[in-house]
């Protein structure tokens, strides 16, 4: 796996695609290639800002699409060999854009060739822009590569349409934005066993709390154990649990399709495919038991999974 670094600990010098490119999306793919087909010499680097700029600034949380430790993985068959996370924090969002690009890219970095999307902003007060890069970089005779914002049929291509499909529960138009399964990670806990009790254990999840759920709902998903290469199918609830308790907070549950496995302590990777419905509350455990069961027959018609 590519190595994830901070500026004074990565191979030098570089050749990088600057942005925070959440999602990974077809115009993020297509910054990233022109560095890793031209790097001039430099180490083909994907430099992001952590934490997000609008965190620092204006205290507004930024989940992500793509945690940078599940950004690794993504970034490797693109020719890309390491993942530099600048720290974002007062004092660099206090820089000029001179300086910025004078000590985090040229000095730091030793940028031999610096790839941007047309919307680039950088500098205290976002006050550079791909101009400024360029005017900056020329002189120091360092190439600058601005992409053009990619479109498609439904507009901009961005990593916002990609949050909006998910929050409506749309994975197919998530997917087809991402250009790959949406997914996400979590080390399973130990729950209050009522699913079991129901006669549909299930697994619970924690996830990184920084990471960007689907909408709440119940869905047909693949669930990954551990490194295991064979995906399994599954229900997952997203969301409270309105019936047993309408105050609990929202929890993430997965039940396996006609398998049996011990998995708490354990790693699960959830691919969600089909939102099955939103959030019911039932007049009893016992309706919820019925609903759960239909849940699960509709979820294997969809991955075409027979009844075991």
């Amino acid at each position: 796996m590519i190595p994830l670094c901070s500026p004074q600990q990565a191979r030098r010098p570089t050749a990088l695609a600057l942005g925070s490119f959440d999602g990974l999306h077809a115009g993020h793919r297509r910054v990233i290639e022109a560095i890793t087909r031209e790097p001039l010499g430099g180490i083909p680097s994907v430099v992001s800002f952590w934490p997000h700029p609008r965190e620092v600034l204006h205290g507004e949380p930024r989940l992500r699409l793509d945690l940078p430790s599940e950004k690794l993985n993504l970034l490797e068959p693109l020719g890309i060999e390491q993942l530099v996370l600048v720290p974002f924090d007062q004092q660099l969002a206090q820089l000029s854009a001179e300086t910025f690009v004078h000590t985090v890219l040229l000095e730091a970095l030793q940028a031999r060739h610096i790839a941007v999307g047309a919307n680039f902003r950088f500098g205290r007060g976002r006050s550079g822009d791909t101009n400024t890069l360029r005017l900056l970089c020329e002189q120091a005779n360092v190439k600058v590569s601005v992409l053009p914002i990619l479109e498609d049929d439904g507009g901009r291509m961005s990593s916002s349409r990609i949050r909006n499909a998910l929050s409506e529960g749309d994975l197919n138009a998530a997917t087809q934005l991402l250009g790959r399964p949406y997914r996400f990670s979590g080390r399973v806990v130990r729950g209050r066993g009522l699913g079991r009790e129901l006669g549909w254990p299930t697994a619970n999840l924690q996830v990184d709390g920084r990471k960007f759920l689907p909408g709440l709902g119940v869905y047909a998903a693949w669930a990954i154990v551990g490194d295991q290469d064979q995906p399994l199918p599954a229900v997952m609830n997203l969301g409270p649990q309105p019936t047993v308790d309408p105050t609990s907070p929202s929890a993430v549950e997965v039940h396996l399709l006609d398998t049996q496995m011990e998995l708490e302590g354990r790693e699960l990777t959830v691919e969600p495919v089909t939102r099955l419905r939103g959030q019911e509350r039932f007049a009893g455990l016992e309706a919820l038991s019925a609903q759960i069961g239909r849940d699960a027959q509709q979820a294997r018609m969809l991955l075409q999974t027979p009844v075991g």
